[in-house]
C-alpha cells in the first residue's frame, strides 16, 4: 500500500483499512486509540469509516460473504443461490449469525459479471461460478470450521477469456522497451506522439490526453504526481481486471512514461477495494522492475529520472471512480467529487499538479510511445482512435474480453460473442446508454456512442423495468450525498420504481420519473446524478410497454392508503362512524391527467384499460 508515513492524516482512509483486516469492524475504543495516534478528531474518522461500504462501525460476522449484485448475476441466479445459503447457514440477509461467525449480504458488482454469480470473501478472496453445488458445498465447508485459505482452489479460479485481441490485449511486450523508445527523445515528445495520436482517456468522458498532461507540464511548480484510477466501478466492467493481471508491465510503463514527460517522482494507483485480491501481485511486479532498475531512482541508467509508485486501497464507493473524489479518496478522506474549476492538472493530489488517468489509458499510452502515434491515429475513427476493450456479459454464450477498433458496430460485437435475438444491449453499464435492437447498427465511439468498456446483453425474456429499477437503486446507494439534486433525486426515482413494481403505479409516475431524469441531468454535481437517469430515459424511450403493463391506472394513484393510516387514531378515540373516515373523491389533479395528452409514448399511444384494484 501507500509508502507515505503511517501517522499522516492522508494515510487515513489506508489505517482503517488495515485496522478492519485485523478486527474485523472498526470497535470504539480501537477508532478513539488510532484517533490520537493521528491527532485526528474522532469525528472525523467515524465520518470517513461512514462512507465506504466495506468499513464498518458495527460487528459483522467474522466470515463475511457479500454476494455481486449486478444485474447479469440475478439474472443468472444470484438472489436464489443467495437466499439457499442463508438458509443452510440458518442467517438472515444483512444480518450476523447469532453467533457472530457469519454474515451473507449483498454489494454491487465485484467485476466478475463474465464468470459469475459470484462473491467476495471478507473482501480480499473471491469464488466464481455459483451455482446449487457450490453453494450447498461452501455451506458444508462453513460449518465444518474450514478456513477460507483452505478451500477448493477451483472455486477461487479467475479465468481471462480474451476472445479478441488487438494491440492492447495481443502478446505482451517486454518490460522497458517502450520507455527504451520514449527515453531517446525529450518528455514533451511524448506529449506531442500523444497529441499526433489524437488519444481520448478511455474512461468514458473522452478528454484529450494530450490536453490533460501538457496543463499539468505548464504548471510553474517542480514537483507533479501520476495517479492511475483503477478503481473499475462501474457495474459490468471488468477489462481493467484483466489489464492488471496480463499486462501489467503496460500499466506501470504507462504511468512512468507520463513520469518523464511531466518530471514527476510520485505515482499512486487507486486499487478498488472489490479487487484488493489484485494486490499481492502488482505489488511483485512492482518489486520486480525495482530491481530491474524500472522504477525508484535513475530508472534505466538516468540520473535525475527518479520516480516510484505506490499502490492506496479503496474500500468500496463508486462516486471514487470520479477523478476528483479519487483524489480526496487518496488523500484519507470522504469521496465527494471536487468543485471544479480548478482540475486536478493544475491542482490534484495534495494540491499538486495531477495526472489522472485510467489503466486502459495508460496501456494505451505505452503503445503509442512504443509503435508510433501514426500507427495508433490509424486505428478507429477520425475523433476516436485507436482500439477499445469491451467487458461483454449477459445473454451471450462467450461472455469476456473483446477488443475492437473504435467505430466498430453494436451488431457485430453481438454476432461475435453468439447473442441471438437480443432485445437490448447496455453499453457503458447503467450511466451508460441502453441501446434498442433497431438500433444496433449504431457505432461505439465518441461521435456516437460512448464507452468506459462495460457491454451486457439483454435477450428477449428479460423485463428491463426490473433492469431499469436495479440501476436507480444502485445509483441511490451511491450518491455520495454532497448535493441535493442526486441526494434526493436518486432516492425518489428509486422510491417511484417501487411504487410501480407494488402495482400501485399510474401515468402520473411516468411523468415524475421523467421529470427527475431532466432535474438529476442538468442540476446535479457530478457525473453520478448527471447520468444516474439515463437507463430510466432509454427504457422509458424505447421499451415502454415495460413501464405501462405495470400501472394500475391511468390516472393518479397514492402511494399509500391515508384513511388506513389513521386507523390507528381511530381506534385510541375509539372512533368507527362515517365521519372517521376519509371521503374518496374524484380531485381536479386526476382529472387533469385523464385528458393529459402522452408527450412521449411511441409505442402505446393509446390509452390503457384502467384496472381497479380489489
Amino acid at each position: 500500500m501507500s509508502a507515505a508515513p503511517a501517522g499522516e492524516p492522508g494515510q487515513l482512509l489506508q489505517r482503517l483499512v488495515a485496522l478492519q483486516a485485523q478486527r474485523g469492524w472498526l470497535p470504539p475504543a480501537a477508532l478513539e486509540a488510532l484517533a490520537v495516534e493521528m491527532a485526528l478528531p474522532l469525528a472525523e474518522l467515524r465520518g470517513v469509516a461512514g462512507f465506504y461500504r466495506f468499513l464498518h462501525l458495527a460487528p459483522v460476522g467474522r466470515l463475511r460473504l457479500l454476494f455481486s449484485d449486478h444485474v447479469s448475476d440475478r439474472h443468472q441466479g444470484a438472489p436464489a443461490l443467495m437466499a439457499r445459503l442463508c438458509a443452510r447457514l440458518g442467517v438472515a440477509p444483512g444480518q450476523v449469525r447469532a453467533d457472530g461467525a457469519l454474515s451473507i449480504d449483498r454489494c454491487s458488482c465485484i467485476g466478475l459479471a463474465d464468470q459469475g454469480p459470484s462473491l467476495l470473501v471478507n473482501h480480499g478472496q473471491v469464488i466464481t461460478r455459483l451455482d446449487a453445488a457450490r453453494i450447498d458445498a461452501l455451506a458444508q465447508a462453513i460449518e465444518a470450521g474450514l478456513p477460507p485459505a483452505a478451500w477448493p482452489a477451483e472455486w477461487q479460479q479467475v479465468d481471462e477469456p480474451v476472445r479478441r485481441a488487438d494491440v492492447l490485449l495481443g502478446a505482451a511486450d517486454a518490460p522497458g522497451a517502450a520507455l527504451a523508445a520514449a527515453l531517446a527523445q525529450p518528455g514533451s515528445a511524448l506529449i506531442e506522439a500523444l497529441a499526433s495520436a489524437r488519444l481520448l482517456g478511455r474512461g468514458g468522458a473522452g478528454y484529450p490526453v494530450a490536453d490533460k498532461w501538457r496543463a499539468c507540464a505548464a504548471q510553474p511548480v517542480t514537483e507533479r504526481v501520476v495517479v492511475c484510477n483503477a478503481d473499475e466501478g462501474e457495474p459490468g466492467t471488468f477489462k481493467d481486471r484483466t489489464l492488471l493481471r496480463l499486462q501489467p508491465d503496460a500499466l506501470i510503463e504507462g504511468m512512468t512514461l507520463a513520469a518523464w514527460a511531466l518530471g514527476a517522482r510520485h505515482g499512486l494507483i487507486y486499487l478498488r477495494g472489490e479487487y484488493r485480491w489484485l494486490l499481492p501481485g502488482l505489488q511483485q511486479v512492482l518489486a520486480r522492475r525495482r530491481a530491474a532498475g524500472l522504477l525508484g531512482a535513475a530508472i534505466a541508467g538516468r540520473p535525475g529520472f527518479d520516480f516510484d509508485i505506490a499502490i492506496h486501497l479503496g474500500a468500496g464507493a463508486y462516486v471514487c471512480g470520479e477523478e476528483s473524489a479519487l483524489l480526496e479518496s487518496l488523500e484519507g478522506r470522504r469521496g465527494v467529487p471536487r468543485i471544479r474549476p480548478p482540475y486536478p492538472s493544475s491542482h490534484g493530489w495534495r494540491g499538486l499538479p495531477t495526472v489522472v488517468n485510467n489503466v486502459e489509458t495508460f496501456c494505451c499510452v505505452a503503445q503509442i510511445a512504443l509503435r508510433g502515434a501514426a500507427r495508433w491515429a490509424a486505428i478507429g475513427t477520425a475523433r476516436a482512435t485507436g482500439t477499445k476493450i469491451h467487458s461483454v456479459s449477459g445473454d451471450c454464450a462467450r461472455p469476456g474480453l473483446y477488443e475492437y477498433p473504435l467505430g466498430t458496430p453494436v451488431a457485430r460485437i453481438l454476432a461475435d460473442c453468439g447473442a441471438v435475438d437480443a432485445q437490448a444491449v447496455q453499453v457503458g453499464g447503467p450511466s451508460g446508454h441502453c441501446v434498442p435492437a433497431r438500433d444496433f447498427g449504431r457505432r461505439i465511439a465518441q461521435e456516437d456512442l460512448p464507452s468506459a468498456g462495460a457491454f451486457t446483453v439483454f435477450g428477449p425474456g428479460r423485463d428491463l423495468f426490473e433492469v431499469a429499477r436495479h440501476a436507480a437503486d444502485f445509483f441511490a446507494h451511491e450518491s455520495c450525498g454532497f448535493c441535493t439534486p442526486c441526494r434526493v433525486g436518486t432516492t425518489l426515482m428509486a422510491r417511484r420504481f417501487d411504487k410501480i413494481a407494488a402495482g400501485s403505479g399510474s401515468r402520473h409516475d411516468l411523468d415524475a420519473l421523467r421529470s427527475l431524469t431532466e432535474l438529476l441531468g442538468s442540476s446535479s454535481h457530478c457525473g453520478l446524478g448527471a447520468s444516474a437517469g439515463r437507463m430510466l430515459h432509454d427504457t422509458l424511450r424505447h421499451h415502454r410497454p415495460a413501464y405501462e403493463q405495470r400501472l394500475q391506472s391511468l390516472q393518479f394513484v397514492p402511494g399509500f392508503d391515508l384513511d388506513a393510516e389513521l386507523s390507528q387514531a381511530r381506534a385510541l378515540t375509539g372512533r368507527h362512524d362515517a365521519g372517521a373516515h376519509l371521503a374518496t373523491r374524484e380531485t381536479d389533479v386526476t382529472r387533469k391527467h385523464e385528458v393529459m395528452p402522452e408527450p412521449d409514448a411511441p409505442t402505446n399511444p393509446q390509452p390503457q384499460p384502467q384496472r381497479i384494484a380489489p
